[in-house]
């Protein structure tokens, strides 16, 4: 269910904007659309799990808050971390 540690590093190399930045928004972005696709497929295949749909709701969240954040501030930023992660908007 969790992304694995290396799974998180390499997200962490690929979205950061400077060396050991863990904190921007693309990172959270990226860590937290990881998470999501990971429960969706658990939730896939235990459709009674209401605690981890929860969960997904408020990461789902979170991300939105994150995204209409970047939109807000730097819109080329946010295009870019749309492209990359394959979201639509």
């Amino acid at each position: 269910m969790a992304i694995t540690a290396t799974r998180k590093a390499e997200l962490i190399k690929e979205f950061a904007l400077t060396p050991g930045d863990t904190g921007s928004p693309e990172v959270q972005i990226a860590l937290l659309s990881e998470e999501i696709k990971s429960l969706t497929e658990h939730l896939k295949v235990h459709k009674k799990d209401y605690t981890s749909r929860r969960g997904l709701l408020l990461m789902v969240g979170a991300r939105s808050k994150l995204l209409k954040f970047l939109r807000n501030r730097t819109p080329d930023r946010y295009q870019i971390v749309l492209q990359r992660l394959g979201l639509r908007r």
